[in-house]
């Protein structure tokens, strides 16, 4: 480096670097600073991690409410947890999330025969839903049982005998009024033996089955063709007939 002085300032000429060198230096700069952002990716993972692993147990250690409406039922994460891996282990293999949801809910997880397309599975749903068109006879079939109260929550959704013709108001005034008795059995098994009545006017079912009920890993029965859309929180929801839904609710 040269120096040299002059009146009005302090020149300094310093040789030009081989652009090569430049180069590789601003090349080994860029790559320091994306290690360095990587490395501080990876401690910011491992202690999510941990964080996540640790509200998990917490999860299945705590009692938490299968929903607002069924505060004496709680998730069943830790017998769900325990299932899999007694079936893991039988069968020596990785499940998917639909195989974890089902062997997770088996009655008898270590005696259960399981064979793909071929073994029935005792299962033990979480809860049923019906809607007002199907829930009549299911009803009817679960009051001839015997039984004083359902097995699981059930609910009852009064949407199905509602017609679209005019309008809303309209139409549920008119639904009211054609289906009273229907409205007044519904109602009043449901609070003899313990099922949840959604009068008319409350909602789509399968609607309210994903704001109120579902939960990821839920096993749900219901009597409509519509009730996989409850699935869509991660459970698994079937749709079956009206005796189907009473042999869950027996």
């Amino acid at each position: 480096t040269t120096v040299r002085k002059s009146s009005a300032a302090v020149v300094a000429f310093i040789p030009r670097p081989d652009r090569g060198v430049v180069r590789k230096s601003a090349t080994m700069v860029h790559y320091a600073r994306l290690l360095n952002v990587q490395a501080k990716r990876v401690a910011l993972y491992a202690v999510d991690a941990q964080q996540r692993n640790f509200h998990a147990a917490c999860a299945l250690s705590a009692k938490v409410a299968l929903s607002k409406f069924d505060t004496d039922v709680y998730l069943p994460y830790e017998k769900l947890q325990k299932n899999v891996e007694t079936v893991k282990k039988r069968l020596g293999r990785p499940l998917t999330l639909s195989e974890k949801i089902l062997y997770g809910h088996l009655d008898d997880p270590k005696n259960q025969e399981i064979e793909r397309g071929v073994s029935y599975l005792r299962l033990r749903p979480d809860r049923v839903a019906m809607q007002d068109a199907t829930a009549q006879m299911a009803m009817l079939q679960f009051i001839s049982s015997g039984l004083p109260r359902v097995a699981v929550p059930s609910t009852i959704h009064c949407d199905h005998l509602i017609e679209a013709q005019v309008g809303g108001e309209q139409d549920l005034a008119r639904a009211k009024d054609l289906n009273a008795e229907v409205y007044k059995f519904l109602s009043t098994a449901g609070a003899k033996y313990g099922v949840g009545f959604w009068k008319p006017g409350s909602g789509i079912i399968h609607q309210i089955i994903l704001e109120n009920y579902a939960f990821p890993g839920l096993l749900m029965i219901g009597t409509d063709s519509h009730t996989p859309n409850g699935g869509g929180l991660g459970g698994l929801c079937i749709g079956v007939g009206g005796a189907d839904a009473v042999d869950v609710m027996a």
